[in-house]
């Protein structure tokens, strides 16, 4: 028994009950396609091909779904990223933005542009979760270190069940992909699988 067992971390399961959400980080073209700096990375393009199993089935269902993208209209009003190829890339105008269409319908899904690490930090999300009745939010997307960990908290602090599907997100390495899942998994969310999702999902306490 290693000691955060031992003090209790992990002890209580989150569990999903009631209707549910899913937001969708940052599955935009700077890292699903290889041309560009961040793209293209293993673990963000399996979580991408998961994350489209999972939509695929949410949509049927009438699952509230929030996609996000970050973008800036230039350096100036971004925030200190110590990243260069988001200061030089993650602009409102640049072709590396666009969300992946293999995980994007304009149709159906909320679209909102994010311009921290946190899907929900200063963004109408929460306000559509609530309107919806969502009690359990599914977190997708990239990078699992960076703003899956921080919409993930952000989650947890607005009071909704939090559920991260482990193959539905991704990272640059392996190692603080599973860190990150580790940690908050003792803290704030049940981490799962797709199928998990996706077996709650369609059962009838989805929509209930």
């Amino acid at each position: 028994m290693d000691d955060y067992k031992r003090r209790t971390y992990g002890d209580v399961s989150v569990g999903m009950k009631g209707k549910v959400g899913i937001v969708v980080v940052d599955f935009q073209l700077a890292f699903t396609q290889e041309q560009y700096p961040l793209g293209g990375a293993p673990l963000v393009m399996r979580a991408l091909k998961n994350t489209s199993r999972l939509l695929k089935v949410a949509r049927e269902h009438r699952v509230p779904t929030a996609c996000c993208f970050t973008a800036y209209k230039s350096k100036r009003d971004a925030p200190h990223w110590k990243i260069s190829a988001v200061l030089e890339q993650f602009r409102i105008d640049h072709p590396s933005s666009a969300l992946d269409p293999k995980i994007f319908d304009d149709s159906y899904d909320l679209l909102v542009r994010k311009t921290g690490p946190s899907i929900f930090f200063q963004t109408p999300v929460v306000p559509y979760f609530i309107k919806e009745g969502v009690e359990t939010v599914i977190i997708t997307g990239c990078n699992t270190s960076g703003c899956i960990r921080a919409s993930t908290i952000d989650s947890f602090q607005w009071g909704f069940r939090t559920i991260v599907p482990e193959d539905c997100v991704g990272d640059i390495e392996e190692g603080p992909h599973k860190d990150n899942l580790r940690d908050v998994g003792r803290r704030y969310a049940d981490i799962i699988s797709a199928d998990e999702a996706i077996a709650y999902i369609e059962s009838s306490k989805a929509n209930s």
